[in-house]
């Protein structure tokens, strides 16, 4: 049966962040729709477990932990989580015999591609690999399955992908009526990352709480869960402060500025939106990574980069800055062109990669 009439069997490995997860949700989306079956592989004990059910699609709970290079006990029980996961990953793959594995990121991705490829030599058949790496620099464990996966598709080749319902925002007075804010007020909206940013919620608290915000300007932060009592305690009605947005569509369709970490499918977001942001790269990410997102980013002069150690002397000074409304103008104006047909092109290398097997 030609490929175009016949429904496409896809099984995502995405887990531990939201960067992770999005992009892997706006191909699922796109596949969805045109009738494709769509499974996910993940942790228990991560962000997937929730959010996987709750977009609707059927979570393969697995055994992963974070890949280590150095001989500790750490190594090893690297190794026995991942060879669980692996044959966790083979039962897993017999029950939903996918066409195509598609790893978005996470350590989650290892044992199941590692079982692909087993499944692969042992069967005969697909499934077949695709890799989408979202960094600017790759990442341990993409070093590791890139030579095991079909494609690898990177920025430069496809772009990150984004949810549809981020390219197709709510007015702004519905947004602000949603969240409690003023829609006539520019808006300041800020967060760490799925799970909150300690540094970023502490510097924002006291800036709420001492006058340090913008006049004229109004403040929506998300704390994550762990931050959020204790902030919106301080804070009061200083600020709108919430734990987490599922869909963070209706807070950027208020934000003039965003004041965010510096995660690829982030930037995607702020790209496509055209966006202007402060970003604060994550201090330990792998290989500075995070770094060297924003700093591209900033090449552009789309965004501004203050490091988290700085956050607390400078930020106030840099947010009188850039809340100036010609400053802001040129942000946005130098926002590089966004990749919005990412998702359509990962999910066409998907069909091309079928079509030669």
């Amino acid at each position: 049966m030609p490929l175009a009439q016949r429904r496409v069997k896809v099984l995502f490995a995405a887990g531990g962040t939201g960067g992770h997860l999005y992009p892997a949700f706006a191909i699922a989306e796109r596949l969805h729709q045109r009738g494709d079956n769509v499974a996910f592989v993940g942790t228990r004990d991560r962000l997937e477990a929730d959010l996987v059910p709750s977009a609707g699609y059927r979570f393969h709970a697995i055994a992963a932990h974070p890949l280590r290079r150095r001989l500790s006990l750490d190594l090893a029980r690297t190794l026995w989580y991942n060879g669980v996961g692996i044959v966790q990953s083979m039962s897993v793959l017999r029950r939903e015999r996918p066409d195509v594995v598609v790893a978005t990121g996470g350590y989650v991705c290892v044992p199941l591609v590692v079982a692909a490829v087993l499944a692969r030599v042992l069967s005969r058949r697909r499934p077949v690999i695709g890799l989408l790496e979202r960094d600017t620099i790759i990442g341990v464990s993409d070093r590791v399955l890139a030579p095991l996966a079909d494609e690898v598709w990177t920025p430069s080749t496809t772009g990150v992908p984004v949810r549809e319902s981020l390219l197709q925002l709510p007015s702004r007075a519905d947004a602000a009526a949603q969240l409690g804010l003023d829609a006539t007020k520019k808006t300041l909206f800020a967060f760490g990352a799925s799970q909150g940013a300690r540094s970023i919620n502490d510097v924002l608290i006291a800036l709420a709480c001492g006058g340090g915000i913008p006049r004229d300007w109004q403040l929506l932060l998300l704390t994550g869960d762990r931050d959020f009592e204790r902030a919106r305690d301080a804070i009061g009605d200083r600020a709108v402060v919430k734990a987490y947005l599922d869909d963070p569509a209706v807070a950027y369709a208020v934000a003039d500025l965003v004041l965010c970490r510096a995660g690829a499918s982030t930037l995607a977001e702020l790209a496509a939106l055209r966006l202007p942001a402060i970003l604060v790269p994550y201090p330990y990410a792998s290989e500075a990574h995070q770094a060297a997102n924003a700093a591209a980013v900033a090449q552009t002069g789309a965004a501004v980069v203050i490091e988290d150690s700085q956050l607390a002397a400078g930020l106030g000074a840099l947010l009188a800055e850039i809340t100036v409304p010609q400053r802001l103008a040129q942000m946005r104006e130098n926002a590089p062109p966004s990749r919005a047909s990412a998702t359509a092109a990962v999910v066409a290398r998907i069909d091309a990669l079928l079509s030669r097997t």
